[in-house]
């Protein structure tokens, strides 16, 4: 790396996950540039989870105060039948899940969330409009090629370009992300459209084969959300969402209990989702570029924590980099690899099976994890060190 005292670090991708790295990034004193290749932000997405184990890295990063003002803490999450609307589980949240965990959960609109998180980014740091083509890398460092021409050298290059990811494609070859045979439908609307209906603030009917989960998206509880899981062997748009019909889906949904009735009654429009997923990577990076979140490991969105999961890498790639320091960027994205692929290729594999918070659930493992404090794992130097001791005791 050059003599700077500050490492240039560019991240290729300006959603949850690179601006949370850019933020905690800036807080570490190196020099960083975003680049994100849509126009502009704008409050676009869906609903998201913000559970305790990212809350607490939102709170390091300085936001979590303007979540409170924004967001739901939700007081309770419920599990029920889908026809009888039977209670199955209940998981209380609100102060106690917070008192519990030391962090609060929250649900929010993914694009107020965004807009938060990009006011914790040096706004001269993000460049928009900037699709990357090509990433050279040599002596000098990393050279990004954008598609309107302009080049720029940094001395370390983050992914966290999602789930196409582009930097994923030029370290391992093309490979299409795998359809799960599953689709989700979502909206967005107001909540008195729904007639008065009584709701709780995070609800989900399950069925043998399908689910439908329903939560407000504001701290006035005035939006509603509701996002599916639908069996759908094949999926043949070519883009990853498309326009749904509003029929169909009541069709769908003709056997679940009246208030899911009465949610669908109340949405005017809904779009259609694939649900993609990919097995987990052995490669996590090569020479100056390491990638994280969906770049890595895309999952299903059944526990609500695909956006935590990129956010938990960023906060556990840049302890790394403090760690070991960025001039060491081998050992920094090794031990980063280490400390994240067993607990990601977990959460992964819960996704897909479906099945959290269903029933009875202790949430501690994933709600509880705390990636500033919990002991980071090195395998390599542990091998190295146990091959000292072998030759030494020969």
């Amino acid at each position: 790396m050059n003599s700077r005292s500050k490492p240039r670090i560019a991240v290729v991708g300006g959603g949850l996950g690179g601006l949370a790295a850019a933020a905690l990034m800036q807080q570490a004193e190196f020099e960083v540039t975003v680049f994100e290749q849509a126009p502009a932000l704008a409050r676009i997405g869906a609903g998201i989870n913000l559970s305790p184990n990212v809350t607490r890295i939102l709170r390091a990063i300085g936001i979590d105060e303007k979540l409170r003002g924004t967001a739901v803490q939700p007081r309770s999450f419920i599990s029920r039948m889908f026809d009888t609307g039977e209670e199955t589980f209940r998981l209380e949240m609100g102060d106690a899940i917070e008192a519990k965990y030391g962090a609060p959960y929250f649900t929010v609109h993914r694009g107020d969330f965004h807009s938060i998180l990009a006011d914790a980014v040096r706004p001269d740091s993000i460049a928009m409009s900037k699709r990357l083509v090509s990433i050279q890398e040599d002596e000098r460092g990393v050279e990004l090629h954008f598609s309107d021409g302009a080049r720029q050298v940094f001395d370390l290059v983050i992914g966290a370009d999602g789930v196409n990811s582009t930097v994923r494609e030029i370290l391992l070859g093309p490979e299409a992300p795998r359809y799960t045979g599953y689709l989700a439908h979502r909206a967005i609307f107001p909540a008195n459209a729904a007639q008065g209906l009584a709701l709780d603030d995070c609800t989900k009917w399950w069925s043998p084969d399908r689910h439908i989960i329903v939560y407000f998206l504001t701290g006035a509880r005035d939006e509603l959300y509701f996002v599916t899981g639908v069996p759908s062997e094949n999926w043949d748009a070519g883009a990853s969402s498309r326009e749904g019909s509003i029929s169909a889906l009541r069709e769908t949904f003709a056997d679940f209990e009246p208030r899911v009735q009465k949610i669908l009654d109340a949405c005017t429009d809904v779009s259609e989702w694939a649900l993609y997923e990919r097995n987990p990577l052995p490669l996590w990076s090569r020479g100056r570029v390491a990638m994280l979140g969906d770049a890595c490991h895309p999952m299903k969105p059944h526990m609500g924590q695909g956006a935590c999961m990129a956010i938990e890498d960023a906060a556990m790639l840049v302890r790394c980099l403090k760690e070991t320091g960025a001039d060491e960027y081998d050992a920094a994205f090794s031990l980063y690899r280490e400390n994240r692929i067993d607990r990601a290729t977990a959460i992964q594999h819960e996704s897909s099976l479906n099945r959290w918070l269903r029933h009875d659930t202790n949430p501690d493992w994933v709600f509880g994890y705390d990636v500033f404090n919990v002991p980071l794992v090195d395998r390599a130097r542990e091998a190295t060190s146990d091959l000292t001791k072998r030759v030494g005791a020969v």
